[in-house]
């Protein structure tokens, strides 16, 4: 196996290389015995004192040197480890009740053994949940119990057929900061004036040790001083080199890991790129390895008392032998830091490989702190949690036209930076779903949703006894009307179609769907309690008087509120009948309808149930459902056409429908047009409009393809071809060229 050069994009991120480390001269020689290293939060040379996003600056000699303390004060002993270095565990709240300890240590008791169990399928490639919710364990934990000595144990990772070998540099594991209070309190313990900062790889850590320049084993993580001998399957792996350039001496850590790319293609049916890796690695034939690849972040010669005096010319060295190596920063303010995090935490799902984080470390190297478990002058700094464990304290009952919703009151917790105590339940199949009662620990969640919802019971919760856990109760009548409520299952709603709500609720969904200024929320409620408004119909009869009538109305506000709903529109029936709130239909529903052929009022008045349930996506739950809203509707909605001020357009004519047939998805701002009028315009044309990206989808309309969005990746991963506006723009002037763009 030949050298592997260096890789300065590496990630995938160009974004990155201003501030990572260039390749080294690879002159460098066979490391040589020197001063010893500074001490901890000195500088070695003043041009080295660099902002956010300088070039790091290399020091022309040889890294490795100084002399440290003796090797048996270095190396941690297996007692060393097994103990963690951890304090004796004090009572917590002293003050608290019994009850309140006892359970508190209940609590503690059953987190730590589901930890244990779960940190063991991990390191054994067997990972049973997501790391997200292994974090949220492990955060609970250290609320109840901040020095529990779990904290400061290693995990074991031996497989059984493997020779057994110790580690060259101890394997100890890093604290963890799950927010930007947790760092910042962090930073100013240590007060280091600089930070190195890497990603934090989320992989299989590997020590590569060396003997004159050969590799002689690959050790596995083990218990973090004796690990398990894969050195014939480490040497199919991309970046792990037989032989170096100099004839060092000595331990090299790594993690291993599966590219992205490999696992869509290959390895899908393992749970993520870890499981996948792990798997490989530990396989006897060693089959599969050369998928693998090892970065590679720290080196030290301990038995010939060889380090580093600072992390970032351990770095530079290690690429100057060949390994891949992470993409390193330097950085000497805390928010700084954080501001990067934010920036990777954005770009994560971009990069070659998963990671969870970055790892922020003292920039000098301090040998007396690596020798612990947990070494205090490094950090692993965790993304924002998108899941967390909270208990379900209540459960309340929103009301949006006919429809119940609940929505589960939990013990506040801290979620994707915010503090959250309220989480979406969806509805009543939900709740039973997945179990869930008063009492119960639940997992919350939010990836990129503005609300977080509950995903389901925590881990181990299904094991817990009934005792003090209490059933969710379902409304049994509306709130505003009194009338029996229907439980659908996956719909709780009220069935009286003359409740005030749900008539309240369709004159509000008619006024945004046609997007009538100046008619607000409060305005709407005003004429609703007056019994001005009893039905949509009833917008168009109202007067400048009236408004003028209202207090806090003057005569200006009236006027425009007048002049916005009497503005004559036409709309394409899609968006008149949506606008009318039959419940489950809007307008993509719609939008299938019509192109079904019933693309008048006169003919979807005419279809029967039957019929509709016939086209694809439609099925007959919805198609009974728009039959019996049209019928209830169809006497406001011949009200409204009666004005003069609504009309439905004609369908248009086949001709004139040059983009039927093909469908667009836009992401991101358009510069000369609002996405709803771009929308339109697809529509008018016979286009189809997509909410996300699906293998049909003929373009993705953006303008920043470079933005590594979810999309964006999508499209390119299925082949559909990625234009920006100016393209839009262009098919929308001359459609009969389509194909070209179709061919980028």
């Amino acid at each position: 196996m030949g050298t592997v050069p260096y890789q300065g994009d590496l990630f995938g991120d160009s974004e990155l290389r201003g501030g990572e480390l260039s390749p080294p001269d690879r002159s460098q020689g066979r490391p040589q015995k020197g001063k010893n290293a500074p001490s901890v939060g000195e500088t070695t040379s003043p041009e080295k004192n660099r902002g956010l996003g300088e070039e790091p600056v290399l020091s022309g000699k040889d890294p490795l040197a100084g002399k440290g303390p003796p090797l048996s004060e270095r190396i941690p002993s297996a007692q060393d480890l097994s103990q963690g270095e951890g304090k004796k565990q004090k009572e917590k709240n002293p003050g608290a009740s019994s009850e309140e300890k006892e359970g508190r240590s209940g609590r503690v008791a059953q987190l730590e053994a589901l930890i244990r169990h779960y940190q063991e399928a991990y390191y054994n490639g067997e990972g049973e949940i997501s790391d997200a919710e292994f974090d949220a364990l492990w955060d609970e934990l250290k609320a109840l119990d901040p020095e529990n000595p779990l904290f400061t144990q290693i995990g074991q990772d031996s497989t059984d057929g493997f020779p057994k070998a110790a580690h060259r540099i101890p394997m100890g594991s890093q604290e963890k900061a799950a927010s930007p209070e947790e760092f910042i309190a962090w930073a100013q313990k240590i007060r280091a004036p600089r930070y190195v900062v890497q990603y934090k790889l989320d992989g299989a850590s590997l020590e590569l040790q060396y003997d004159e320049g050969r590799l002689v084993r690959a050790v596995t993580r083990g218990d973090g001083l004796v690990g398990d001998d894969i050195t014939p399957n480490a040497l199919k792996m991309k970046g792990v080199l037989p032989v170096l350039d100099i004839p060092f001496s000595g331990g090299i850590r790594g993690e291993v890991l599966m590219p992205r790319p490999v696992w869509k293609e290959k390895y899908a049916d393992k749970a993520n790129c870890r499981n996948a890796a792990n798997g490989l690695m530990r396989r006897k034939d060693g089959t599969g390895c050369e998928d693998l690849e090892v970065v590679c972040y720290d080196a030290a010669d301990p038995a010939n008392d060889h380090y580093f005096e600072n992390e970032e010319e351990k770095i530079a060295w290690l690429a100057a032998r060949g390994f891949l190596v992470p993409p390193t920063r330097v950085f000497s303010r805390i928010e700084d830091i954080i501001a990067y995090r934010n920036k990777i935490s954005q770009e994560r799902e971009t990069l070659r490989y998963d990671i969870d984080g970055l790892v922020v470390k003292d920039w000098v190297t301090d040998m007396a702190d690596l020798r612990k478990a947990r070494p205090e002058r490094q950090i692993a700094f965790k993304f924002e949690l998108e899941v967390a464990i909270s208990v379900l304290k209540a459960v309340e009952w929103s009301q949006s036209g006919a429809t119940y919703t609940p929505i589960g009151i939990i013990e506040p917790v801290r979620l994707a930076g915010t503090t959250v105590q309220r989480a979406n339940l969806n509805n009543p199949d939900m709740i039973r779903s997945l179990g869930l009662k008063i009492g119960s620990r639940v997992l919350v969640v939010k990836r990129g949703e503005i609300i977080p919802k509950i995903e389901g019971l925590a881990p181990g919760e299904e094991y817990r006894s009934p005792e003090g856990l209490q059933e969710i109760e379902l409304p049994r009548h509306c709130f505003t009307c009194g009338t029996a409520l229907v439980d659908g299952g996956t719909q709780l709603y009220c069935p009286n179609k003359n409740c005030p709500k749900r008539i309240h609720h369709r004159i509000e969904k008619w006024i945004s769907v046609l997007e009538i200024r100046e008619f607000g929320e409060k305005l709407l409620e005003r004429l609703y309690e007056k019994g001005r408004l009893s039905s949509i119909a009833d917008l168009y009869t109202l007067t400048t008087e009236e408004l003028e009538a209202l207090d806090r109305m003057g005569e200006l506000s009236a006027a425009k509120v007048i002049r916005n709903l009497r503005t004559p529109r036409e709309l394409p029936l899609t968006t008149f009948v949506a606008g009318f709130d039959i419940e489950g239909i809007g307008e993509l529903i719609m939008e299938r309808i019509v192109a079904a052929g019933f693309d008048t009022l006169e003919k979807l008045r005419a279809a029967t149930v039957q019929d509709l349930s016939q086209i694809y996506g439609v099925g007959e739950i919805l198609a009974r459902t728009l039959v019996e809203g049209l019928a209830e509707t169809k006497e406001d909605m011949d009200r409204v056409l009666a004005t003069g001020l609504v009309r439905i357009a004609p369908p248009p004519h086949p001709d004139t429908l040059p983009l039927r047939g093909y469908s667009f998805c836009f992401t991101g701002e358009l510069v000369s047009m609002k996405r709803s009028a771009a929308e339109e315009r697809v529509k008018a044309l016979g286009g189809q409009v997509k909410s996300s990206v699906v293998k049909d989808l003929s373009f993705l309309v953006t303008n920043d393809p470079g933005s590594g969005s979810t999309k964006n990746r999508k499209a390119q991963e299925l082949g559909i071809p990625v234009i920006d506006e100016a393209a839009f723009l262009a098919i929308l002037q001359r459609p009969e060229e389509i194909g070209r763009y179709r061919r980028r």
